[in-house]
């Protein structure tokens, strides 16, 4: 355990702005890229209704509703050990903010399925998802359709047309909140599930950081559970809310810097302290694996799209 509380002279050591500019000039970066990236529109449906044709939204919603209840005991567990100290670790930030994801997936997903009871469903190709019945002439002839059809189906049209309307109207504040949470977490999940299976259990673990039960589940269902809502929700995935995931890591380093400076004495992860030479070789390394860790995501994500269209042509919708 490294000792923190050399005052002063621990923050003028030469590591420090040479760290600093790890964190810096990614942030600046991410900003720039926020700032300057044309978002791309996105509907209310992707929210809440699956890829798959034949899947109806009440099952995302359900499978979400599952998520959230099956991540909340381990959450609830190891705040129920640690206490606050619990969100001292990058883990637990990213640990609750997949529960925020399912929370507001949850959600959306219900307004979803209330949109899809209160309005006829319309598909990619602005089919109605809803048959009529036919009238069949007493003599069998099943092609034969009367005129009460031919006016029901009129009306039908128009309904289908307002309902499409409907669901295809653009998402508001919450949805893009939800979508940068969703490609957030999905950098997040991977960074974390990395670093401590590859590095802390390995070669760091101590009586803080070690595998246990509790640790394990937590670094292996969250990716879990938000890789099987990828595959069936609707989402986009565009590669500028990398700098999302950034924002949230940066914001994350320097929590850890403000309350050292307060007087902490113990860095949750030894690749964080900052009374080595090596330490500047860390932070860039950090910043670095940001990219290949949201690139395993976004080739998960690619993957969707190409191998599911395949195995499932008449089932999956491909994703734009």
């Amino acid at each position: 355990m490294s000792n923190t509380s050399e005052g002063l002279g621990y923050w003028l050591r030469w590591q420090v702005p040479v760290c600093a500019l790890a964190i810096i000039c990614p942030s600046l970066l991410s900003f720039y890229i926020i700032k300057k990236a044309k978002t791309e529109p996105l509907y209310i449906h992707d929210l809440w209704k699956p890829r798959w044709r034949c899947l109806n939204p009440l099952w995302l919603l359900c499978y979400r509703f599952f998520a959230f209840l099956c991540l909340s005991p381990m959450l609830y567990r190891i705040v129920y050990l640690d206490g606050v100290f619990a969100f001292y670790f990058y883990t637990q930030w990213t640990f609750m903010l997949i529960m925020v994801y399912f929370a507001l997936g949850t959600v959306m997903s219900a307004y979803g399925c209330w949109v899809s009871l209160k309005q006829p469903i319309v598909s990619e190709h602005g089919e109605n998802s809803v048959f009529l019945k036919r009238d069949v002439e007493e003599d069998g002839t099943a092609t034969s359709i009367t005129y009460k059809e031919k006016k029901s189906g009129g009306i039908i049209k128009l309904r289908s047309h307002c309902a499409e309307e409907a669901i295809r109207e653009r998402a508001g504040f919450w949805g893009y909140l939800m979508q940068i949470i969703y490609q957030t977490c999905a950098g997040a999940v991977i960074l974390t599930d990395i670093i401590f299976w590859c590095i802390i259990v390995p070669f760091l673990s101590n009586t803080h950081l070690g595998l246990n039960a509790l640790m394990g589940c937590m670094h292996s269902l969250n990716a879990v559970f938000l890789l099987l809502d990828t595959a069936l929700n609707s989402l986009p995935f565009p590669w500028f809310r990398l700098a999302y995931f950034v924002q949230w890591s940066c914001l994350y380093v320097i929590f850890q810097w403000v309350i050292h400076a307060c007087g902490f004495t113990w860095w949750p992860y030894p690749f964080l302290e900052l009374n080595t030479p090596w330490a500047p070789l860390w932070y860039f390394a950090m910043a670095v694996i940001h990219i290949p860790c949201y690139g395993i995501y976004a080739l998960i994500f690619k993957a969707k799209n190409t191998i599911f269209p395949r195995l499932f042509p008449r089932s999956f919708v491909r994703s734009y």
